[in-house]
């Protein structure tokens, strides 16, 4: 674990809001690869892009709006609901498991726990089943949520705020997109990077199980 070049306190701490995907489960279990490439298909198959232009949009749609799916709404009038379902459905059962080490790590934490995702709640739902977590979470907080915004827009994490009705001081962003945890730092909160990513002034973790430690240790 890497620390910061000044070590956080956590002791104000009342909120944790967490992301989904690849940061409630390691980047390694391939589950958002699986979405990626439903993104792809989609794209190709339902929006008549041809395969050597998804990756390029994919990107410029990605930094310029966010997500991919508020690019497509605001430049082709994309329906939400076909995209969320049609890109969500993966086989979550055959690649994420019960994670009994993730189980007792969230449960060590006393503070409330939200996920916060620019993924639907009925995703969430399942991935959070699947490893076994889903009683630890009080609430998802997910693109229907933010609309019309989402991470890294602040006015989406102004209607995190407003729902978890918590000042942004006492909550902790938790998240592997280093552009998340700017937006979150630049409120007031605490951040922590989790998996591959770096994020200056967010201390780093490998994995969402190395949290309470970080926190205890603090």
């Amino acid at each position: 674990m890497k620390p910061s070049a000044s070590k956080p306190s956590y002791a104000h701490i009342r909120c944790l809001l967490i992301d989904l995907d690849d940061t409630l489960y390691p980047k390694e279990t391939g589950a958002w690869d699986r979405v990626g490439e439903r993104i792809d298909h989609f794209l190709v198959y339902e929006l008549g892009f041809s395969h050597d232009e998804v990756q390029p949009l994919r990107a410029r749609l990605f930094n310029q709006y966010g997500t991919t799916l508020r690019g497509l709404q605001i430049e082709y009038e994309v329906d939400m609901d076909a995209y969320l379902d049609f890109v969500h459905d993966i086989p979550i059962e055959e690649l994420l498991t019960p994670d009994p080490e993730l189980d007792q790590v969230l449960q060590a934490l006393p503070q409330r726990k939200v996920i916060f995702t620019n993924a639907s709640a009925r995703h969430a739902i399942r991935v959070s089943q699947q490893l076994g977590v889903q009683n630890h979470f009080e609430r998802i907080i997910d693109i229907y949520d933010q609309y019309p915004f989402c991470k890294p827009e602040l006015d989406a994490f102004h209607k995190a705020l407003t729902l978890v009705d918590e000042q942004p001081q006492h909550c902790l962003m938790v998240d592997d997109n280093p552009k998340n945890l700017e937006s979150a730092r630049s409120l007031g909160m605490e951040t922590v990077i989790v998996g591959a990513h770096r994020h200056d002034g967010s201390p780093h973790i490998p994995d969402i199980k190395a949290l309470a430690q970080l926190i205890a240790h603090s």
